[in-house]
């Protein structure tokens, strides 16, 4: 039996237990991939609803009303009807809804209602059936709204409504999801390729990656039952899974492949590659799951299923990368670079181009230093600018004829597209005091100098305990109006009664002051947990807050990127977006915790390797030149796959894909380049010794050897063994 006494650290262990065990290994985690798989089928996913999301006073309206049992309201959709050179609207509303009249699953068409400024005109109706399916019913519907149009070219006629988005818009963000899941696999694969020359090599970060993406999901149905999955956590955890995975093993399999080119035998190789990037890929684990984690603090609901989709699919990529690659691995030995192809496949990965380049950033340290934290800050400076908004119907394709439509129906008629809804729940909403308030609550609106506008809708539920009163908000202060005088001046006198205010607007007010409670703990508990990991991974106190610092940069300058793009509207054509007055109000937080997570991949990694080559006795400078000049190849590699996969986001319809999209390749992409490949290097350099720098008291911290082992562990086994599988 081998001997295993020198191989240290979790990481090492499970490795060479699962190369001794390399069938075992592989066959067992085919068999946890389907085994999940099957059970989420079995089980299915529970998906959040409507219940479960809401904050504050809105959030505690959407609940009353959930349970109130009112009956389910149909599909709704409006029909804008507007002069443009003076015609004539009566005949094309006439027109209009004789038609929708006779269309198949229109029901309750409205008379039409006239605009304050007498230039429009809507027509409301309804689409038959479940409101939740009524997509794939409201095609007849659009369909004789443009015969109207064509038929009444004078005027403009459009139609909007919840089916009609959900048609246009869902299907092209369906259409668009799936062409991203399609390329994304393709893309990385291809750049794989060009990265390691060689068809296996490219292949084994690509399965590995797929199959962690599928336990996770699996395992996401399971974990579904304490915290409900929001739709769009799959996709988040596709697009955290391949860069993880792919990164995890693009460390692991280079380092391996390093060794046994510089003269190690298979066994030692994988061995090494073990103790030093599988235990990186260990700490980056750890690091990434700690701050994923931090989005349990803003106890909302979208942010609670993307951190356990993100978590399980970082947990689950970690167990392969740890278990099954070196399995794999020890089965293939050499043949892990087969099917070479040819103009592609080097032995090295040091290219002497950034050689070069690194020697003249540790020459000039200091300057270097001033010219990357000035180019960052220019890049990062718009964040002054940084405002957050709720999402939108500016936030959709603004050339999308549902888009346009909503937008005209907005200006003209703004209690339509999305009012307020006042929840009033008493004893009865039936009879004299109520319908007294409500009197009182209309003379209000009237009064409320042009910030609420009817007209006043009210709906009540069978028992006649619960009643929504809808009316329309203007500008940016009608809800503080609504919230802090009228509501509490009129349905607030009920004896015993509870009024709350819900709608689009409240919800994402309530939403803000969610964040805005919570964002001082997230990023508390995800900066202090980096920087106690990166403390006691590598005995540093100045490592570890060179790491949270270099972090806080590339987070600051991809906040800029956005401000630039989006708030400024640069690129609007090309990305086919409307510059908006803030980016949407999850996307700062997210992005921090998203991008402090990945960009902790690289600098473990390449801090990992710069100790090895410091424990071995070079200088600081010649360790952070050894280690960075090694690391280069994979660290570029890594990148330009998440910075493709990633931008393919900013494909997608919506502004908020796309906000996520260009932030994640900016800020992984002056992560790569600026931070890593400049930034830190001259920092290290200045710094020198200081770099390694801890206090006494906190010699107690456990010493973790970053170099390989001095002598190999245990008898290598030969050739045959290491190349065929047991």
């Amino acid at each position: 039996m081998r001997n295993t006494e020198d191989v240290k650290g979790i990481a090492a262990r499970a490795a060479m237990w699962s190369a001794r065990h390399r069938t075992l290994a592989i066959l067992g985690w085919i068999a946890f991939v389907v085994g999940v798989t099957i059970l989420s089928g079995q089980i299915g996913t529970r998906d959040a609803v409507d219940s479960d999301y809401g904050h504050g006073d809105s959030g505690r309206a959407d609940h009353i009303v959930d349970q109130a049992g009112f009956p389910v309201r149909p599909a709704g959709e409006m029909v804008i009807v507007q002069n443009r050179a003076g015609a004539d609207r009566k005949a094309a509303i006439a027109d209009l809804t004789r038609q929708l009249t006779a269309t198949s699953d229109v029901t309750g068409v409205q008379p039409a209602i006239e605009s304050p400024d007498k230039r429009s005109s809507l027509v409301t109706f309804s689409i038959g059936g479940d409101p939740e399916t009524a997509k794939e019913r409201v095609q007849p519907a659009l369909d004789t709204v443009a015969r109207v149009q064509a038929a009444h070219a004078d005027l403009y006629i459009a139609e909007g409504g919840d089916a009609s988005a959900d048609k246009l818009i869902g299907d092209d963000l369906d259409r668009g999801l799936s062409r991203l899941g399609m390329l994304s696999i393709p893309v990385t694969l291809g750049i794989l390729l060009v990265a390691f020359g060689a068809v296996v090599s490219a292949l084994l970060p690509v399965l590995l990656a797929v199959t962690a993406v599928v336990a996770a999901i699996g395992l996401l149905a399971a974990a579904s039952r304490l915290a409900p999955a929001d739709e769009t956590t799959m996709h988040v955890m596709l697009l955290v899974g391949l860069a993880v995975g792919v990164d995890y093993c693009l460390f692991y399999i280079r380092r391996e492949r390093d060794e046994r080119r510089a003269g190690a035998d298979a066994h030692r190789a994988l061995v090494i590659a073990a103790q030093t990037s599988g235990r990186s890929i260990w700490v980056s684990g750890l690091t990434v799951i700690v701050a994923m984690a931090g989005m349990f603090i803003t106890f909302d609901t979208t942010f609670v299923s993307f951190a356990v989709g993100t978590i399980l699919v970082v947990a689950t990529t970690m167990l392969g990368s740890l278990t099954v690659l070196p399995a794999m691995l020890s089965a293939l030995g050499d043949r892990v670079d087969a099917i070479k192809i040819p103009g592609l496949y080097r032995r090295r990965s040091e290219g002497r181009l950034l050689s070069g380049f690194l020697r003249l950033v540790l020459a000039k340290p200091l300057l270097s230093a001033i010219v990357a934290v000035g180019a960052l800050a220019v890049i990062a400076s718009p964040v002054v600018d940084l405002r957050t908004k709720g999402q939108g119907i500016e936030d959709l394709p603004p050339k999308a004829p549902v888009v346009q439509a909503f937008k005209a129906i907005d200006g003209a008629f703004p209690s339509k597209t999305s009012p307020a809804q006042v929840v009033i729940e008493a004893a009865t909403v039936k009879g004299g005091q109520f319908d007294k308030q409500l009197a009182a609550f209309e003379t209000a609106v009237t009064k409320s100098g042009g910030a609420l506008s009817g007209p006043v809708e009210v709906r009540v539920n069978p028992a006649g305990t619960v009643a929504v009163v809808s009316v329309g908000l203007v500008g940016k202060d009608a809800l503080d109006t609504l919230r802090g005088s009228v509501v509490p001046a009129t349905f607030g006198s009920l004896a015993g009664a509870t009024a709350l205010v819900s709608g689009e607007m409240a919800v994402n007010a309530d939403f803000n002051a969610r964040l805005d409670a919570s964002l001082p703990w997230v990023f508390g508990f995800v900066l202090g947990l980096a920087f106690i990991l990166l403390l006691v991974s590598f005995r540093s106190v100045v490592v570890a807050i060179t790491g949270v610092v270099l972090n806080l940069l590339s987070v600051a300058a991809a906040y800029g990127m956005l401000v630039w793009v989006f708030q400024y509207g640069h690129f609007e054509e090309r990305l086919q977006f409307e510059a908006a007055d803030g980016l949407i109000n999850w996307m700062p937080l997210f992005l921090f915790i998203i991008l402090f997570g990945l960009s902790m991949d690289y600098h473990v990694f390449v801090l990992s390797r710069i100790r090895e080559g410091y424990d071995r006795g070079l200088s600081t400078k010649q360790a952070v030149r050894e280690g960075i000049g090694r690391t280069a190849g994979v660290i570029t590699s890594a990148a330009v796959v998440m910075v493709a996969v990633f931008a393919l986001f900013a494909t997608l319809p919506l502004a908020s894909t796309k906000q996520l999209g260009v932030g994640l390749a900016a800020a992984v992409l002056l992560d790569a380049t600026i931070i890593r490949a400049v930034l830190l290097p001259a920092v290290m350099a200045l710094l020198g010794e200081k770099n390694w720098w801890l206090p006494r008291w906190l010699g107690w911290l456990p010493q973790i050897a970053h170099e390989p082992p001095a002598q190999p562990v245990g008898p290598a086994p030969s050739e045959p063994e290491l190349a065929g599988v047991a």
